[in-house]
């Protein structure tokens, strides 16, 4: 269940507002009651670490972050668990909010936060990139891609916005979380296509055909693969039933009972 107010942004509000209800098969209870805005920001943060974890170079350490904003911070977190980070760049089009970024996830982190210019000299040296913005125009531009580097590109999930240009994405070996959405919902690729540049057979697989072995991920050291991240349904439905049962098991959150019926809200 979901609402999106933009005019939230710049509040204490996210633009996002919903919960994720979990119902048990059995009799189809409601069994749980949970944040959507953490679930959303968790899971699909966590499925980057995933499309990392297969798809990037095993020696890849060296990240650059486009955006600032809660996508960027737990991309950072996803990314040291996937990889051994040596370096972190940061950019965005707001100076003021790359510095604060660049301090504080630092420090949290207790690992150096670089703050990039602009968006080329971000991406000087870098074998991983994530993109987190809100852009609405190209911020990453193929000419600028090294031989060899993994993007996760999760900003953009309308038709009409994009973050990568068309030679980024006509550059990259695609992989998506579920091609139906990439097709008909992901501007990166639906303003390449419109061009003329790819078409469909340009997406190599899903990230679970990758899991289960019917595609194949990286081949060669100097390609430059891309993960295109839409979100499904499924993950907040997975993420739900894990928060529920660990609720359960470590007495977290909080018990309701409602006409007749228990469940929990966390």
């Amino acid at each position: 269940m979901i609402s999106v107010f933009p005019g939230n942004h710049n509040t204490e509000f996210d633009a996002h507002q919903g919960a994720v209800l979990l119902f048990e098969t059995v009799h189809g209870q409601l069994l749980a009651i949970v944040d959507a805005t953490a679930v959303t920001a968790i899971r699909t943060a966590a499925v980057s670490g995933l499309a990392t974890k297969l798809l990037a170079p095993p020696e890849a350490g060296d990240l650059a972050i486009f955006g600032t904003g809660t996508q960027a911070r737990l991309h950072l977190e996803a990314m040291l668990l996937a990889r051994p980070i040596r370096r972190v760049r940061v950019w965005s089009r707001t100076p003021e909010h790359v510095r604060a970024f660049a301090e504080r996830e630092s420090a949290r982190h207790n690992v150096r936060v670089e703050a990039a210019a602009d968006p080329h000299s971000a991406l000087e040296g870098a074998d991983l990139i994530c993109t987190t913005t809100s852009a609405t125009e190209p911020v990453l531009r193929g000419e600028w891609l090294r031989p060899g580097v993994h993007i996760n590109a999760a900003g953009s999930t309308v038709p009409f916005t994009r973050e990568l240009d068309t030679a980024a994405m006509v550059k990259a070996r695609v992989y998506v979380d579920r091609r139906d959405s990439m097709l008909n919902e992901a501007g990166d690729y639906l303003f390449a296509h419109k061009e003329g540049a790819l078409g469909p057979d340009h997406i190599l697989g899903e990230l679970g055909e990758v899991l289960l072995g019917r595609v194949a991920g990286r081949g060669a050291p100097e390609e430059i693969t891309l993960f295109k991240s839409l979100g499904l349904a499924i993950e907040d439905v997975a993420s739900a039933s894990h928060i529920y049962h660990r609720a359960r098991a470590n007495g977290g959150g909080t018990a309701i009972e409602l006409g007749g019926s228990h469940f929990g809200s966390a």
